[in-house]
């Protein structure tokens, strides 16, 4: 087995491991979370490149994305980027301004509160958009 595919599997094996709560789950969802933004730009940076090149395949993925499916995905990609870039700001503070705080006790309670600002300030989004989801595609509250 070449030594790249060794490191990958190391890599996958150790993410897939549970190794603690907080901490563990904050390493995890930080990466699903970044790895779910970038894949969220490529797609708006090809779709939005069609709109000079091939506007009527622009216009097919603008319906695309008033579907169902795609308007639930992006109230979960709100959630990803506000937990993505909330958790980021711990951890620089951490790693900058607190380097004690590391420990298992200070982990498990920066960790909740990351996770609970962020679902604080992702609920007014998520209403809003599900309000939208449910008032254009399903022609609730009036529509």
């Amino acid at each position: 087995m070449s030594t790249f595919m060794s490191s990958l599997q190391t890599t996958l094996k150790g993410y897939a491991t549970y190794k603690g709560r907080e901490g563990h789950l904050s390493f995890v969802l930080h990466r699903l979370t970044g790895l779910g933004t970038l894949l969220f730009l490529l797609i708006h940076i090809v779709d939005t490149a069609t709109v000079y090149f091939y506007p009527d395949l622009y216009q097919h993925a603008i319906e695309l994305y008033r579907s169902t499916p795609f308007m639930l995905g992006e109230i979960g990609l709100v959630f990803s980027v506000i937990f993505h870039g909330v958790n980021g700001v711990r951890i620089a503070y951490l790693d900058l301004r607190n380097p004690s705080g590391w420990h298992i006790e200070s982990q498990r309670k920066s960790v909740r509160t990351t996770l609970t600002a962020s679902i604080i300030l992702w609920l007014p989004a998520a209403l809003w958009m599900g309000y939208n989801l449910l008032h254009h595609n399903f022609g609730m509250f009036g529509g």
